[in-house]
């Protein structure tokens, strides 16, 4: 037996660390951490509650607007206003989310995890004339080969033309993820921390330029995603048909559902709510069922076991046998996986939409599996990739239905004492901010990330996190560069900028502040 140590995990958002313990090639156990604490929770006791919009958007830089979604939503329900919001305040912040989304999901694919499948350098023999791979022909020839170096030990399997072709589109991704922060930067003001999301619904006056001026940019951010980015998920599938058999995980996944629409006159949302447990069986969802362990986490409380509503976040480095400063999300005690691929299936499996589910059903049939072979590491990127998919078709609907004349928001009066939830689809999985109102302040907020589910470490009963199940029975070849771990772990699209906050690395006060 010996331990397997990757610290840190690059081409992740934020820092993670993992511990295998391997036996003649095969993960025997895993322990995952996250290696910085969670503390702007502690950061908002005292703020006035609309204050949390802006600063919890801080957790993260990649995908701050979740995080303000979820914020307006506890503070709307505090307020008693959430079924208040105009229906242009709902679409508009739709629009947000899922344009940065989609933005999201292509610098995962392309940038963060692409390069474990393909080999840049192959451009080395490009003869054609795509400016794209000529551009990084001449970059690759001056000696700047750093951003893909080195490429040692990994098993690529995309031939030469197929490897080009999905070069130049990860060239085109850069592009196309700057164009999907500007096109959603006409509603949201700027990027990152968008300042139009707001409690009541936005604060961005709509105009038929700016509807005009997004759907000009829509356009080709879906051509892109409809003819490179989801083909190229397809042949990854294909290609590396191994890894749909790798890193199945848990196999129970949970989505709190998300961006409310209008359907037949009714308001609907697009993702279902809901669970799914073994494998294909759907289940409602009851979100007081919800707790967080710290048995194994690096904080202190008298009650180890906790529902977010009453959670604590108090710090303590030293704590025995602790190995991470993620919680450990559970559901009636239960391991979920949350992220791209619960979004798709609690939605396919819930309900009868034909355009998600013959775009689902399509993209099955040409890989030639069913939904089983989606609990892997090639059928979260697949996942992921049909979500983009479909966050196009409805941002098209979206953006038609917006009607300048109408209000984007209603007025309302700032809670003094209460309770609020906000929920929402973040592009990795299901976003929970927890909010308690007293005197006008707040008094206690609790946020469960994605990741949080996903990278959480073993809880009380000493059942593993989403990516320990993952990892444990891999088979890992004795080389350099465990890529088996690594394509493991990206596929789920790790942030523990999200799951764990801020640390000072002595452990000392680093300033007080009176804020006034």
């Amino acid at each position: 037996m010996k331990k397997v140590t990757i610290h840190p995990i690059t081409r992740i958002e934020g820092h993670l660390k993992v511990e295998a313990m391997v036996d003649n090639g095969i993960v025997k156990d895993a322990n995952m951490s996250g290696t910085l604490f969670r503390g702007i929770e502690n950061i908002l006791e005292g703020r006035d509650p609309r204050d949390a919009v802006m600063i919890s958007q801080r957790i993260c830089g990649v995908c701050p607007e979740p995080h303000a979604i979820a914020s307006v939503g506890a503070v709307d329900d505090a307020a008693g206003i959430k079924d208040k919001i105009p229906y242009n305040g709902t679409l508009i912040r739709n629009i947000i989310e899922a344009t940065r989304t989609i933005a999201d999901h292509i610098l995962h694919f392309y940038i963060l995890s692409g390069l474990d499948y393909i080999d840049p350098t192959k451009a080395l023999e490009y003869e054609g004339d795509n400016q794209n791979l000529a551009t990084l022909k001449q970059f690759l020839q001056k000696g700047y080969s750093s951003p893909f170096l080195p490429r040692d030990d990994i098993d690529f399997k995309f031939d030469t033309e197929t490897t080009n072709e999905i070069t130049a589109h990860y060239l085109k991704a850069i592009e196309i993820y700057r164009k999907a922060q500007s096109a959603a930067s006409i509603f949201g003001g700027k990027w990152p921390h968008d300042s139009a999301i707001v409690a009541g619904g936005v604060s961005e006056r709509l105009s038929i330029d700016k509807i005009t001026a997004y759907q000009w940019r829509l356009e080709e951010i879906y051509n892109f995603v409809k003819n490179s980015y989801l083909p190229d998920a397809i042949a990854l599938a294909k290609t590396f048909s191994d890894y749909l058999e790798i890193g199945k995980g848990c196999q129970n996944l949970l989505s709190y559902g998300g961006y409310k629409m209008k359907q037949n006159g009714e308001l609907d949302t697009l993702i279902s709510q809901g669970l799914v447990e073994d494998i294909d069986k759907y289940d409602k969802f009851d979100i007081d069922k919800i707790t967080e362990d710290i048995t194994n986490s690096f904080y202190n409380s008298d009650t180890p076991i906790l529902h977010p509503s009453e959670g604590i976040t108090e710090a303590d480095a030293n704590k025995e046998n602790a190995y991470s400063w993620i919680k450990s999300p559970r559901y009636d005690k239960k391991v979920f996986e949350t992220g791209p691929l619960a979004a798709l299936l609690t939605t396919y499996l819930s309900k009868n939409n034909k355009t998600i589910n013959s775009l689902v059903d399509k993209t099955l049939s040409e890989v030639g599996i069913k939904i089983p072979k989606l609990y892997s590491v090639a059928g979260r990127h697949l996942a992921r990739a049909l979500m983009a998919n479909i966050y196009c078709v409805y941002l098209q609907k979206w953006a038609q239905e917006l009607d300048p004349q109408e209000p984007v928001a209603t007025e309302y009066i700032k809670p003094k004492e209460g309770q609020g939830i906000g929920v929402t689809e973040a592009p990795r999985g299901s976003l929970g901010h927890w909010l308690k109102v007293e005197n006008g302040r707040i008094a206690n907020y609790q946020v469960i990330t994605p990741t949080a589910w996903n990278a959480s470490p073993k809880d009380k009963d000493g059942n593993p996190g989403p990516f320990e199940q993952a990892l444990i029975g891999l088979e890992v070849s004795e080389s350099k560069t465990p890529i088996e771990i690594l394509r493991v772990i990206r596929s789920f699209d790790p942030c523990t900028a999200c799951a764990v906050h801020l640390i000072s690395p002595k452990g000392n006060i680093m300033g007080k502040y009176k804020v006034v």
